[in-house]
């Protein structure tokens, strides 16, 4: 029998190329990058949940970019795409896992991105409805309470450094899908596993 009833995933990171459309709206690489990193370092600090656009306009702001980027991103969020292998290997996991999403954006743009990658979700909890954004504990817990499995027998697959920690702190155990190679926080929890693409995913689901 295997240890796990569900795996979770992180949307924007773990399963979308997020960064390409970031980078194309901001026109290089470089602003890109400076963007998200404001963006990520506003997220993390804000607290309780402030509407997702006005976080990623302020972050373009911060970065010395046009506010109406945001705008820009968000008219353009149907050109998100999945990771290589995506929709094969959610189709292989739904065959005998439930699946679930947790991810930092709006109610709307969560369920778009979702829908992008051809996966079917039982749920989809996003930082608008879980009231924050993580790494703080409430959007996993809003996710196991919607599986309604145990923390320990959820599987969370990570796209961000910061999920790492926010996961494990909350009793799930974690595979960190760190496909652009990010850094860990000094003296941050380990993962299961760490890799640069999903191929070991399935066989860790059905241990």
């Amino acid at each position: 029998m295997s240890r796990y009833d569900a795996v979770v995933f992180d949307l924007l990171t773990a399963l979308i190329d997020s960064w390409s459309l970031w980078n194309d709206v901001a026109g290089s690489d470089e602003r890109g990058l400076a963007w998200r990193r404001q963006y990520l370092a506003l997220t993390y600090g804000c607290g309780a949940y402030r509407p997702y656009e006005d976080l990623v306009e302020a972050a373009a702001v911060a970065a010395g970019c046009p506010a109406s980027f945001a705008g820009d991103l968000a008219a353009r969020w149907q050109e998100l795409r999945p990771w290589d292998g995506v929709p094969a290997l959610l189709s292989d996991l739904g065959r005998d896992k439930r699946l679930g999403i947790a991810t930092n954006c709006s109610r709307s743009l969560g369920r778009a991105a979702a829908a992008l990658t051809g996966g079917q979700f039982e749920v989809v909890i996003t930082a608008q409805e879980a009231g924050y954004y993580k790494p703080r504990p409430e959007p996993y817990q809003a996710v196991l309470k919607e599986l309604g499995t145990a923390p320990e027998r959820t599987l969370f697959v990570a796209g961000s450094a910061s999920d790492v920690p926010g996961a494990i702190a909350v009793g799930m155990p974690v595979f960190w899908h760190n496909r652009i190679g990010l850094v860990a926080p000094p003296g941050a929890p380990q993962p299961l596993v760490e890799a640069t693409t999903l191929d070991a995913l399935p066989a860790l689901a059905r241990t």
